[in-house]
């Protein structure tokens, strides 16, 4: 049994960190595991994205469209520019708070990411929407974000290991000063 799970938002947000706890997760449970991140101008404000699979007979890191089991989206139109690589029947999970794009910022433009929340509930079947802001704001750290949806993305049932199995790896990556606001992140009831 294999897993496809794309992570995506735009730099800063935590994607790496929380790809890399997934793989991280996976071995610890020695579950094979490839990754591949695209961070490009990422520090930025830029897309950043990535492909995990997970299970055995994997070959490469990357995955063709309409083969996601999973897409955790951090920000609203990041996940609909990844909704191709979703498969049918496949979960999303998307923080509802947008991050204007640079170059609308330049031009000017308005962007609420209230469109694109509507297109995606038109094409997902299976759609969980996190409003990021307030559950940031509950954890008491802008940074949360990360946490928070991974642990809505291991409660899909998708992940094929526990918060339990997450929480221990996460205590050991980051900083001391961080894991109890991790954990809370973590564990969100949302």
């Amino acid at each position: 049994m294999q897993n496809n799970i794309l992570i995506c938002g735009v730099g800063g947000q935590g994607i790496v960190l929380t790809s890399k706890l997934i793989a991280a997760s996976a071995m610890a449970q020695d579950i094979p595991v490839m990754s591949a991140e695209t961070i490009g101008m990422a520090q930025k404000g830029g897309s950043v994205f990535s492909f995990l699979r997970l299970g055995d007979g994997l070959y490469c890191p990357m995955f063709p469209e309409k083969t996601a089991d999973l897409l955790i989206a951090f920000e609203p139109a990041e996940a609909v520019r990844m909704l191709p690589y979703l498969k049918e029947g496949g979960k999303v999970i998307v923080n509802t708070h947008p991050i204007m794009p640079v170059t609308a910022a330049l031009k000017g433009s308005s962007y609420n990411g209230s469109e694109m929340l509507e297109y995606l509930a038109k094409k997902v079947d299976d759609l969980k929407t996190i409003d990021g802001e307030a559950a940031c704001k509950e954890v008491g750290s802008p940074r949360a974000l990360n946490m928070v949806m991974l642990g809505q993305a291991v409660k899909t049932g998708v992940l094929p290991f526990d918060i339990d199995a997450v929480e221990e790896v996460m205590k050991k990556t980051v900083k001391p000063q961080f894991v109890e606001m991790n954990v809370k992140a973590l564990r969100l009831e949302i």
